[in-house]
């Protein structure tokens, strides 16, 4: 099935930065470990709890890709490019692919300058630099790519980062592609391939439902897009800005079955799976309903994820997340879950920067929104993978006071809250980035509100999810080990806060260990009792 190494290499080669090649050991809130800083765990350990390698052929070609990847690989070769032309290869044996007849080098990016949300908020932490950052450099300077000077195209989410003319003549990137790729991918390679000049900055229009392609080869996680954009608005992200189309239910069915082939069980993926065949921002339930009926009912699927669903979605349509629970089985597992995003607790900044993210209610409605949403997901044991922002632009004290009062009503609901720092782009691309050097007394009570919540929540979530999963107890307590350690070393983060409110946090935790403190103030107990 898969030839030999190309001694003289591939003429079109595919791949992406090792961190984004990985199934994060199954556990999607263990994704966000992908965005961490070099040094503040050993390699070995990072690459075994956070991101696990994906199998390699013997050829160099990688089992399974992202998505997006496999998108491109597919618009090649349904438009005149060979199978023995095309590969998608995997990071670490580029030196099987590479050679004196590859003309194009496609890197898929997520975070390529390691200055997103969830990796800057990491490097302002801990400092070091992003595992991103630096494996995408790694692929750069392979000695193989230095040698051969194949065309280098980068696209993905993090194309965005690549806009600056000066930044990509500095890291020898030839093309970057922003937006979607199908309809402007198959010029720019054969022109590459032909040495002809090839555009270096392309942004790519939303495609027609018919011009996106099957994927024909499996997906890392079985990741199968359901739906492309989101068309809420929010100003400060990219993926929604886009049109919102919604794939075939048969388009799916034919994905789960390549993917299933290969022994991976399917996650459906859009910005807002509860979306899906709607028109407008009202849940479309019949549609929802047998989208999932028929995934889970298709011959050998014992098992469906999801990636993203929004809160409005999951308080518009309460029936239809019970329904999926009962037809996924949920309760025979220790939950359910999916990323959401929060983001502000504050109306004024909802209505301001992010209207359509509260559609079909009004902005004002958002924080009662959320609270019902996380009831409704919890009585159905899903749990929410939830994102929020700090420092968004115009954000005043008393919008932040929302949010923490958000947080506070949320406490009891099984769920990890992210903060992440606000980064300039999209809407917002004239803004100042969020440093947490600047940050407010009340900006860093909301960090410490977050990360409090998160760090019980997980400590629950990693012994549940590892109890039931089919790892070894090894690796299982590494894991656990890990966390804890990374959790001991975010105390300077939290050390900030606490001095802020004057309480002496080393102080309190040298009299609790030496036995001379007796009465812990309550908003110190839950930190205390995990970070020690």
């Amino acid at each position: 099935m898969f030839g030999k190494t190309k001694k003289d290499g591939y003429k079109v080669v595919l791949t992406a930065n090792r961190t984004l090649m990985s199934q994060y050991n199954g556990l999607i809130f263990l994704g966000f470990g992908a965005c961490m800083t070099k040094g503040l765990i050993p390699d070995s350990l990072y690459y075994n709890i956070f991101c696990p390698s994906i199998d390699a052929n013997k050829d160099g070609s990688a089992v399974k890709a992202p998505s997006g990847t496999r998108k491109i690989e597919s618009t090649l070769l349904n438009n005149g490019f060979k199978e023995d032309e095309v590969i998608v290869a995997h990071p670490d044996h580029l030196d099987k692919v590479i050679g004196e007849n590859t003309k194009v080098l496609s890197i898929t990016e997520f975070d390529p300058l390691g200055v997103g949300p969830a990796t800057s908020t990491f490097t302002q932490l801990f400092g070091g630099e992003a595992y991103m950052k630096a494996k995408f450099k790694e692929i750069l300077d392979h000695p193989l790519v230095q040698k051969y000077k194949p065309k280098i195209i980068i696209g993905g989410p993090g194309g965005w980062q690549l806009e600056d003319n000066q930044v990509r003549e500095n890291l020898g990137i030839d093309c970057v592609i922003i937006g979607e790729g199908e309809g402007v991918i198959n010029p720019v390679f054969e022109n590459a391939c032909n040495d002809k000049e090839i555009i270096p900055l392309i942004h790519g229009k939303p495609v027609p439902i018919d011009e996106i392609p099957l994927i024909k080869k499996p997906t890392i996680d079985g990741v199968i897009e359901i739906a492309r954009g989101c068309g809420r608005g929010c100003k400060f992200c990219n993926p929604t800005l886009q049109r919102y189309r919604c794939l075939s239910l048969e388009h799916i069915l034919k994905e789960v079955d390549i993917n299933l082939k290969a022994g991976i069980r399917p996650i459906l993926h859009s910005e807002d799976v509860l979306r899906y065949k709607a028109k407008g921002f009202t849940v479309n339930k019949e549609a929802v309903i047998d989208l999932f009926r028929q995934v889970r009912g298709y011959p050998g699927v014992d098992e469906v994820g999801i990636s993203h669903f929004a809160l409005s979605s999951v308080y518009n349509a309460p029936d239809v997340v019970e329904e999926i629970s009962n037809i996924l089985e949920v309760d025979k597992n220790a939950w359910f879950s999916g990323q959401t995003g929060i983001e502000t607790g504050s109306p004024r900044l909802i209505k301001d920067n992010m209207a359509g993210k509260v559609k079909p209610y009004k902005s004002e409605d958002w924080p009662y929104i959320v609270e019902n949403a996380f009831q409704i997901l919890s009585d159905n044991n899903w749990v929410p993978v939830s994102t929020l922002i700090i420092g968004l632009p115009g954000e005043k004290d008393e919008d932040i006071q929302s949010t923490i009062d958000l947080i506070d009503n949320l406490s009891e609901f099984k769920s990890i809250i992210v903060p992440l720092f606000f980064v300039s782009q999209g809407g917002f691309k004239d803004k100042n980035s969020f440093n947490f050097k600047n940050s407010t007394k009340k900006e860093c009570e909301l960090f410490f509100k977050c990360w409090s919540h998160s760090l019980s929540w997980s400590k629950v979530l990693l012994k549940e999810y590892f109890d039931m999963s089919d790892d070894n107890i090894i690796k299982a307590r590494l894991a656990e080990k890990t966390f804890s350690y990374i959790a001991n070393r975010s105390n300077k983060a939290l050390d900030k806060c606490l001095d802020e409110y004057d309480y002496n946090l080393p102080r309190i935790l040298q009299a609790a260990e030496e036995g001379e403190l007796t009465i812990i103030p309550k908003p110190l107990q839950a930190i205390i009792s995990t970070i020690t």
